[in-house]
This record gives C-alpha cells, structure tokens and sequence, in this order.
C-alpha cells in the first residue's frame, strides 16, 4: 500500500538526533559546546556537574567598629610622644660634645708664698685648643674631696662621668712607682701619688660608664698601671741601648714610629710608618692585662702606644699629637685619631 499510518508519517518527519558536537536546532550553539570543552582537561572529558540555580554567594562585608573615645585619645597621645621623642633623639644627637679633660696638679711648695704656697689644678693650652678644633666642648675635671672640712661636697667623680661625654688624660708628672706595687729606684722619680689615684679613679668612672678614653703621654702609662701593667722608671737607666726619648729639645725631639701586625691603629692613620715626637723619660714596660700595643718606636721598640680590647674606645699615645701640627708636616696626621674618639663619644653618649 502507498499510504502509511499518522504515526509512522510523524515518525518519518522528525529530525535525526544529533551527533556528538552538532548543535540542537533551536539551541544556540555555544550554549552547549561550552560545558564540553570547559569539561574536558585531559584525554578523556569529566562528567558534566548539573548547573545550581542559585544565585552566586558573595562575602558579607560589615564596616569596622568604631573606635571608643578613649581609644582614640590614647593613638593621640601616643603619636605625640612618638613626635616628642624623635625630637628630643634629634636635639641629643646635634648637641655639642662635652669633653672632659684631666687636672694637672701643682702642689704647694714649702715655704712658699701667694700660689706656690696653694694647690693649684690646670692644664695646658694646646691640648685644650687641640680637642676644641673640632668644636666640642672642654671642661677641666677638678679633683673631688667629700670630706673637706673648709668646702664640703656630695660631688663626686662619677658624675662627671656620667654628664661629660668622653675623657682626655693629659701629660705630666711621672707615675708613682707606688702605684703599680714598686719602689723609686731614685728620689727624683717618686712621681705624683695624689694625681694618680685621682685618675685612676676617673679613668675607672668613665670606662664604667661606656665613654671613650684617650690617653696622652702619662695619660698612656697611667692606662696601662689601671690594668696591672708597670713601667720603666727611667728608659735610659733600665733601657741603656734605647735612643733619647727626652732631651733639651723637648716637642721638637723626634722618632720613628712603626706598626706591629693587626694594629687597629695603623689602619686609622692609614699609614705603616710615621714621624713623632717625643718628650718622656717614663714608658711601658710589662703590658697590663686585655691592652695591646697599638705602635712601637722604630729604633728600639719601647711602646708608644696602647689600646684596651674591651671597651669602644680606650688608647694610649706616648706622644703628644696637640704638638704635631705645629712641628711640620713631616710628623704624623693625628687628626683621625682625634675624630675616632670623638665619634665614639657621639655613640656612647646616651
């Protein structure tokens, strides 16, 4: 027969379904192709996840608390001290050093009248004018007595410590021979016993109290007495091959100075060889302990000069560097010795 039954006809007229990656008449193309190739990140395709209806769920945000009146005035205040405080670090760190210098001593003379017949405590004007070149302050550090029956006080030598911001120790008298456990060999050497216990208590001060130390001469044999060491009463006596390290020249007697391996003194100077003077009859024999020897004279190797290991800055010059300008270019730069000290005291001030 050439007639078919309505449902065969329907059957007949529908669309085949569709191959794999052919799109659905009436169905946008990308709609469907999207979820395949997103599926697919490997050879083989994952199964398809049913799409939610949901809406998309974002992240409730809630402003921050408000801060309390109390809370507020504290971050105020704190802000001002935090102000306050830089300023004051500033202003400390701008102010002028402080330097305190040593006393010499000169004791009344028997018999004598007007000030020979007084104590009298000074120093001498170079060495003053020397540490004042680089604009610092310089102050005298007297002897101090609380006992005194005339002119009584609670002043002592660690305050000048703990308000001076570093301390030179100038030349001078000889070290007593009492001072490091021995006897004078003569008369003319006993030294000057009153001075010495005097600084050596206020080099004592100033190392307890972090502050830098330079020591000039006696300043230099007194450094090393503070830490167990002794000296020559007299180099040319105890020492009879050394050169003249005093004569009538006095600032104007010069020697060879020379650097033992490792010395952190040479490397401030930036030299392996130099020219001093030299005015001391006295010098260090046995080394105290925790000192190293920072310079030698290049003839006969007596010490010139001395540093403590254990402290910033704590040295010793035989010499006298408030001199070496005057004297010539040919003796020692000892500027950056002088700035050394003087930048440690910058750092050890608080």
């Amino acid at each position: 027969m050439s007639d078919i039954s309505d449902s065969e006809a329907n059957q007949s007229s529908s669309p085949p379904p569709p191959r794999q990656g052919q799109a659905q008449p009436g169905v946008d193309s990308t709609s469907q192709a999207a979820p395949q190739a997103g599926a697919q990140t490997g050879s083989q395709a994952s199964p398809q996840q049913p799409q939610s209806s949901q809406p998309p769920h974002y992240p409730s945000f809630s402003p921050p608390p408000l801060e309390t009146p109390w809370a507020q005035t504290w971050k105020l205040l704190a802000a001002r001290f935090k102000a306050m405080s830089d300023k004051a670090g500033r202003r400390i760190m701008q102010r002028t050093l402080k330097i305190g210098i040593s006393a010499r001593i000169f004791h009344p003379e028997t018999g004598a009248k007007g000030l020979r017949g007084k104590t009298l405590q000074y120093l001498e004007e170079s060495i003053a004018q020397w540490v004042m070149s680089r604009d610092v302050l310089v102050f005298m550090i007297p002897t101090v007595n609380t006992n005194g029956l005339v002119h009584p006080s609670n002043i002592r030598l660690r305050d000048y410590a703990k308000h001076l911001d570093g301390l030179v120790l100038q030349g001078g008298a000889d070290v007593s021979p009492q001072s490091y456990a021995q006897a004078a060999t003569k008369p003319e050497w006993n030294g000057d016993r009153v001075r010495d216990m005097y600084e050596l208590e206020l080099l004592h001060e100033f190392i307890e109290a972090g502050k830098p130390v330079l020591g000039i001469c006696r300043g230099c044999q007194l450094i090393n007495v503070a830490f167990g060491g002794t000296l020559y009463q007299d180099i040319a006596t105890d020492v009879p091959t050394a050169i003249a390290h005093v004569n009538d020249l006095y600032d104007s007697n010069y020697h060879e100075l020379s650097f033992p391996a490792g010395s952190t003194l040479a490397s401030l100077v930036n030299t392996q060889s130099a020219v001093v003077n030299s005015i001391h009859h006295q010098a260090v024999k046995d080394l105290g302990r925790d000192l190293s020897v920072e310079a030698v004279s290049g003839n006969d190797n007596i010490v010139e000069a001395i540093r403590y290991r254990k402290a910033p800055f704590v040295m010793g010059l035989q010499w006298h560097p408030e001199f070496h300008r005057a004297g010539g270019p040919e003796l020692l730069d000892c500027m950056p010795i002088l700035d050394s000290f003087l930048r440690t005291a910058r750092e050890t001030r608080f």
